[in-house]
């Protein structure tokens, strides 16, 4: 299989963490929606990435979507539980880092337009979302030693990978002075290789 993506994406971030956590090989293609050659619309009409190329060429887009495939394909190390409430829970954290990535990249967007087309309440809006995603994150975390308690899932790739993009694009949003639970948790996640090997870098 072929993942397709950018180095700073931190979508793309939490499939290569799967990939690795699961041990699943695979060849990874470098593409980035905002370049002027893209071929990512070629696989994903939305023309986002991460897009995951199976051997039969099928295409899957939306990193919930590939990481749940992938958690399935390959039976070791389990990133989402088998019982309904607990695979909920995990989805939950996962649209709660994803939706705390998104207002991160809009800001990001917002800020490379030309400062006369730049809208501050929109940056406000979207600082907003994160800090009410962050207080929210570090509520549900407490002092679990990880997001569904003692286990290790997809909700704390998820989240580590949130983290990590506020560290790389928004080093402003001190989280991790407000929050030393999130710092705490994130020091001991960018233990694991997975992480220390996807760095974002751009």
């Amino acid at each position: 299989m072929k993942l397709i993506g950018s180095l700073t994406s931190p979508f793309v971030r939490k499939v290569r963490v799967v990939l690795s956590e699961k041990k699943i090989e695979y060849e990874f293609g470098l593409d980035s929606p905002w370049s002027g050659d893209t071929q990512v619309p070629d696989f994903n009409p939305l023309g986002k990435v991460p897009v995951l190329l199976l051997d039969d060429d099928t295409a899957l887009f939306d990193s919930r979507v590939i990481c749940e495939y992938l958690d399935n394909v390959a039976p070791n190390n389990k990133l989402m539980p088998a019982t309904n409430r607990e695979r909920t829970e995990v989805k939950r954290w996962e649209a709660l880092a994803d939706g705390v990535c998104e207002a991160a990249g809009n800001i990001f967007l917002e800020r490379k337009r030309p400062a006369e087309q730049q809208s501050a309440d929109w940056i406000v809006r979207q600082e907003s979302k994160i800090i009410r995603g962050l207080d929210y994150m570090s509520d549900e975390l407490g002092e679990n030693a990880w997001c569904m308690g003692t286990h290790f899932t997809l909700a704390d790739i998820a989240s580590g990978c949130a983290l990590g993009y506020l560290a790389f694009r928004s080093p402003e949003i001190d989280w991790n002075v407000k929050h030393p639970n999130l710092s705490r948790f994130y020091d001991k996640i960018m233990q694991r290789a997975a992480f220390v090997e996807t760095i974002p870098q751009g």
